[in-house]
């Protein structure tokens, strides 16, 4: 699924599409409510540990879609 949209817009939008409460995801995942609620309301960020936490609970994967060109060349 190739998307032009940054990878936590797409964490975002799985988050809300859910339409789990934050305590049942913090409850699941460890990671705590407060910052579920920071995070989806766009005034912090999440580190990338936690962010991979939230991912893998609601099943995003991160897909290559563009080569990269080796730089020896």
């Amino acid at each position: 699924m190739a998307t032009d949209n940054p990878l936590s817009d797409v964490l975002r939008q799985a988050i809300l599409d859910s339409g789990l409460p934050y305590l049942r995801i913090e409850q699941d995942t460890g990671v705590q409510r407060a910052s579920i609620m920071r995070f989806v309301r766009g005034t912090n960020s999440l580190r990338l540990d936690v962010a991979d936490k939230l991912a893998v609970y609601f099943g995003l994967t991160l897909a290559s879609t563009k080569k990269r060109k080796d730089a020896t060349t």
